[in-house]
C-alpha cells in the first residue's frame, strides 16, 4: 500500500498534530501533578488532581490512539515501513508501551488519588500524579528527537528487503540525493539559458 502524495501529506499533518497535543497534555498532567505535591491549600491540591482525571479520562487516550494509528498508516503507505528501519520500529514499540502505561498506571494512579483527596484526605503518593507524566514525557521527547535526526539506520528485515530490490528501484535517500543532483545541475544550465535569451 503507497499513500498518494496528498494522502501522505494529510497523515502526516494529522501525526504531527496528533504527536504535539500528546506532549502537550502531558506537560500540563506533569505541571498539575507538580501543583498537587507542593502547595499546601487542600482545595488547589483537589483542583489540580480533578485536572488531571479531566485530562487523562477525556482527552489522553484519543490523541495517543490517533498519534498511533496515523504514525501506523505513515509507516506502511510510505517507503519507510513499518519494521525497515529502527528509528520507525522504536518510536512503535514506545508508542505502545506508553499507551499501556497510561491505560493500567497513569489513570488509575491520578483516580486513586482523586477519591482520597474528594473523601477530604491528602494526596496518598506523589509518585501517583508525578512518575507517569515524567517517564511519558520522557518517551515523548526522545520520540521526538528519533524523528527528526532518523538514527541507526536499517533493521535486519530492512537490510534483506534493500538487498531484494530490483536495481532500477531506488531507496528514500537515493531518491532525495537523486533530486538534490539534479536540481544543482540545473542551476547552470538555467543561468546559461537566461544570459542566451538577454
Amino acid at each position: 500500500m503507497k499513500l498518494s502524495r496528498p494522502a501522505r501529506r494529510a497523515t502526516l499533518v494529522v501525526h504531527v498534530a496528533a504527536s504535539a497535543g500528546w506532549l502537550g497534555l502531558t506537560l500540563g498532567l506533569l505541571a498539575l501533578g507538580i501543583t498537587a505535591t507542593t502547595t499546601g491549600a487542600a482545595v488547589t491540591v483537589e483542583a489540580s488532581v480533578r485536572a488531571m482525571k479531566l485530562f487523562a479520562d477525556w482527552l489522553l487516550l484519543p490523541v495517543a490512539f490517533l498519534t498511533l494509528v496515523s504514525g501506523l498508516v505513515l509507516s506502511m503507505g510510505t517507503p519507510w515501513g513499518l519494521a525497515r528501519h529502527r528509528w520507525v520500529y522504536i518510536k512503535f514499540w514506545l508508542t505502545l508501551a506508553t499507551i499501556t502505561a497510561t491505560v493500567f498506571a497513569l489513570r488509575p494512579g491520578v483516580g486513586s488519588a482523586v477519591t482520597a483527596v474528594s473523601a477530604g484526605g491528602p494526596l496518598p503518593d506523589a509518585g501517583d500524579v508525578l512518575f507517569g507524566p515524567i517517564v511519558s514525557l520522557s518517551a515523548y521527547l526522545f520520540m521526538t528527537v528519533i524523528s527528526v535526526l532518523k538514527p541507526w539506520g536499517l533493521t535486519r528485515r530492512g537490510r534483506r528487503l534493500r538487498e531484494q530490490k530490483p536495481a532500477g528501484q531506488k531507496s528514500v535517500r537515493q531518491k532525495s540525493r537523486g533530486q538534490k543532483i539534479s536540481a544543482a545541475a540545473r542551476k547552470p544550465v538555467d543561468a546559461e539559458r537566461a544570459s542566451q535569451t538577454a
